[in-house]
């Protein structure tokens, strides 16, 4: 049975985190097993609101799949490259913006969101506003048959079929497919203040911190606020701490847990001491499997080249059934 075609991407705009590895990367190692996966390094959505630092890029970009790969991520099971390689995806990219009503993007939710959390980059720029144009013309690129999103990403996958809709329409030729949703669960992991975790918060552990700096992060986290002594009872349903046991430990320590918090047998320094061991075992695989792969010099780039060219090849092939229905030019031989 022929799989369906996924693409996913990921924009290198610093180092991952652990929040990346739950948000998207468990769920990549996942699908490549079932779906023909391409996943996509996304340096022009980087660029977006990166641009005044884009000579960083570059590093990002072999740091960011050096860490995919550590994760799980297989290059003889996915297709990995970066979105730059490929320039098929600007043409696309400004075909789409063609056919696409301003209107749609003023409206994209979280547009306003992003453009007050990223003020400081100076986003008030036609690139950012335009990103979901880039978007669908990645994913149509590859006729992607599903994409993997959480439930509060549909709003924004649904505006890359109603761009799809309006091309073929337009143009008279059903030459993409709408895309399918591939809803994946992402579990719930704060940030150390109890915000979303992000580079730009400053609340992240990443997928690389050493054991100190882990321990040092995690020391800092937010606790139950009202609990100002050793020997009041805790209430770990407003902890974010007892939040993380829930994904790091197992289901018998986190009910052991939340008993001694509620009876105050168990102090919240003693509980971040727990976790944080917990969090260091689960990354210590990921980080020797990428020192491995660091003693490997040029491999990373070997893997990118590879999956450059399946991608173009691909991209040269739709791309010339998009100039076909646009131009009504049949291209050469």
């Amino acid at each position: 049975m022929k799989k369906k075609r996924l693409l996913s991407g990921m924009r290198p705009t610093g180092p991952l985190h652990i929040g990346h590895y739950f948000g998207a990367l468990q769920n990549w190692v996942a699908l490549q097993e079932e779906c023909d996966a391409f996943f996509m390094v996304a340096d022009w959505h980087a660029l977006t609101s990166e641009y005044q630092e884009a000579g960083r890029i570059p590093a990002w970009i072999r740091d960011n799949v050096a860490d995919w790969i550590a994760c799980g991520v297989d290059p003889s099971r996915a297709t990995i490259f970066v979105q730059s390689a490929v320039p098929q995806h600007a043409e696309l990219h400004f075909l789409f913006s063609c056919v696409t009503p301003l209107g749609w993007l003023e409206r994209v939710p979280t547009y306003k969101d992003q453009m007050k959390e990223l003020a400081s980059k100076g986003v008030d720029n036609y690139a950012f506003l335009g990103y979901p144009v880039l978007q669908a013309a990645d994913i149509a690129l590859y006729k992607g048959e599903a994409v993997p999103v959480g439930q509060d990403q549909l709003p924004h996958l649904e505006l890359t079929r109603e761009i799809v809709r309006r091309f073929n329409h337009v143009f008279k030729r059903e030459v993409f497919p709408e895309p399918q949703p591939k809803l994946t669960r992402v579990p719930l992991l704060l940030g150390l203040d109890g915000r979303k975790m992000s580079k730009s918060y400053g609340n992240a552990i990443g997928l690389q911190d050493s054991e100190a700096d882990i321990r040092k992060k995690v020391h800092s986290m937010f606790t139950d606020p009202a609990r100002q002594r050793r020997t009041d009872p805790g209430h770990p349903e407003v902890c974010n701490v007892y939040s993380w046991h829930g994904i790091f430990s197992t289901p018998e320590r986190r009910a052991q847990i939340y008993t001694e918090c509620t009876t105050a047998a168990i102090g919240c320094i003693d509980c971040k001491k727990d976790v944080a061991g917990r969090v260091v075992d689960f990354l210590r695989p990921f980080q020797e499997r990428r020192r491995e792969l660091d003693a490997r010099p040029g491999q990373v780039e070997e893997i990118l080249a590879a999956g450059g060219a399946k991608a173009r090849a691909i991209a040269d092939q739709t791309l010339a059934e998009v100039r076909e229905a646009v131009f009504r030019v049949k291209a050469k031989a």
